[in-house]
This record gives structure tokens, C-alpha cells and sequence, in this order.
């Protein structure tokens, strides 16, 4: 099989890339064992700095609220903002008070989709921190976690009362953070639960894995943050997350995530992200 990603920006790409060429898969591509094994090994990579960043931000703002620094990093990794802790800190104070100085620091770390997207981003998780109460501090159980993001998604999914700009990944990505705050419960996690982002890259991994045969169905479309939100997206592509999980021992369900991702990125500098 030729291989599927046709302009490798990292080198799991290449591997992936270079085991469609060797075959011996269902669809003569990579073999299933092999390539979950890549996705392990660099999502763990990538998952250690991750956690490493979360940590960090959450030791600079010991008194703030540890959800607002996790919404606040929950941005970045979308990549709309570059992670600084001028950023997490102006975030923080938006989402205590929302006020239009913080707004412009905030909006002055865009990337390449302007600073509109970040400011659209608080101002909706302003809103839904004024209607959702959450714990005062991080859930220290998956069960717990995945009752707060319940009580998260319940507004989100409620077309009449949803804010603007929060779609699947803004409704997600403040709980893969919390995740990350705690390696060891992020490690324990083998089912959806609480629910990971899909996002972009996640899809556009989860169907190159579909067309080498390696999962059993496609991805289903995650629409933008700006857009309509479809909540059955968000479970059916953590059910294909979690089919990918039970092909392999000894990784998590952030692992399968972060591996996917790296698999199904165009970032051109996402090779920094694992070396």
C-alpha cells in the first residue's frame, strides 16, 4: 500500500507512511499490531510534556480557580493561542470577571485564525461558568471527572441555552486538561469517560486509520467551535478511540488521543512536540 498521509510533517507520519509500503495488513497496509504500537509510543511522547505544561500553569496561579487554567489551556491546544502564562493569566481574569483589557491581552496571542476565535472562545466559557457550578477543585476520580464534564455538557447540549462558540472542542478539551493535571489518573483511563476532544486532527487520524484497515468504521465529522454541534460526534468517536486502545497493552485513553492526533496533524512544527 502506498502510503496515506501524503505530506508527513512528523515522524510518526514516516513510520506510518513507511509501514503502508512494507504491508502484510487487511488492506495490504501496516499490520494493526505494529501501528498501535507506534501510536502508543508516541503518544506517551507527547503526552509527557503535556503534562508537564498543564502542571506548570496550574503551580504559576495557585489561587485561581484550576478549571480556568485548564479552560485557558484548553485554547491553546486547539491552537488558536500560543500557551504563555500572559495568556492562562488574562484568560483567568476574563472568566472571573469578563473585562475588555484581559479580552485584548488574551486575543494578542492568536495564531493563525486571529485573535476573534479566542475572544469568541471566553466569552462563551464565561457564560457557561456563570450557569454550571463545578467541584472547587480537580476531580481526583475518573468517575468524578466525568460527572463534572456531565454537568458541563448538560447547558452545551441544550441548543436554546449553549453559547455561542462552544462546540465540540470547547465543550471538551477543559477535562483532557484536568486529565493531564493528574498523569497517574490520566494512565488509569481505558473508556470514554470523561469524553475526549475530537477536533481536526483527531478525524482526519481516525480516517486515515479507517482506510488502512485498522478500525472498523469511519469517524464521524466534528463540526467547528462556530458552528452547529452534533453531541453524538463526540461519542462515537471516542468509541472508535477506545476499539483502538483494547488492540494494544499498556496505554490509555489519552495515549490512543495523543497518538491519533500526531497522526492525523498538518501542524508543520509538530515534530518539536515529541523530540
Amino acid at each position: 500500500m502506498k502510503g496515506l498521509v501524503a505530506t508527513p510533517v512528523n515522524d510518526l507520519q514516516k513510520e506510518f507512511n513507511a509501514l503502508c509500503e512494507k504491508g502484510g495488513g487487511v488492506k495490504g497496509g501496516p499490520t494493526r499490531g505494529k501501528m498501535l504500537e507506534v501510536l502508543r509510543d508516541y503518544g506517551k511522547k507527547l503526552n509527557a510534556g503535556a503534562s508537564d505544561e498543564v502542571q506548570a500553569h496550574l503551580a504559576a496561579f495557585p489561587n485561581a480557580n484550576p478549571w480556568h487554567v485548564c479552560f485557558a489551556l484548553g485554547i491553546c491546544w486547539g491552537h488558536l493561542a500560543k500557551v504563555d502564562l500572559t495568556f492562562t493569566e488574562a484568560v483567568i481574569g476574563c472568566l472571573e470577571e469578563i473585562n475588555d483589557p484581559d479580552l485584548k491581552t488574551a486575543g494578542s496571542f492568536h495564531m493563525e485564525r486571529g485573535p476573534e476565535p479566542i475572544i469568541n472562545s471566553i466569552r462563551g466559557g464565561y457564560s457557561l461558568f456563570q450557569m454550571v457550578q463545578l467541584p472547587e477543585t480537580l476531580p481526583t476520580s475518573l468517575k468524578s471527572l466525568g460527572r463534572a464534564q456531565e454537568r458541563w455538557l448538560s447547558p452545551i447540549l441544550n441548543p436554546k441555552l449553549r453559547p455561542p462558540y462552544i462546540g465540540s472542542w470547547n465543550a471538551t478539551a477543559m477535562f483532557m486538561t484536568a486529565l493531564f493535571a493528574q498523569p497517574a489518573l490520566a494512565a488509569s483511563q481505558v473508556d470514554p469517560t470523561p469524553i475526549l476532544p475530537p477536533g481536526g486532527p483527531i478525524f482526519a487520524g481516525l480516517s486515515i486509520l479507517y482506510q488502512a484497515g485498522l478500525t472498523f468504521s469511519p469517524p464521524d465529522q466534528a463540526d467547528l467551535d462556530g458552528q452547529g454541534f452534533e453531541p453524538g460526534v463526540l461519542y462515537s468517536n471516542n468509541d472508535l478511540l477506545a476499539q483502538l486502545l483494547l488492540g494494544c497493552p499498556d496505554w490509555s485513553m489519552t495515549d490512543v488521543h495523543s497518538g491519533v492526533y500526531l497522526l492525523g496533524t498538518k501542524h508543520p512544527h509538530s515534530n518539536s512536540w515529541i523530540s
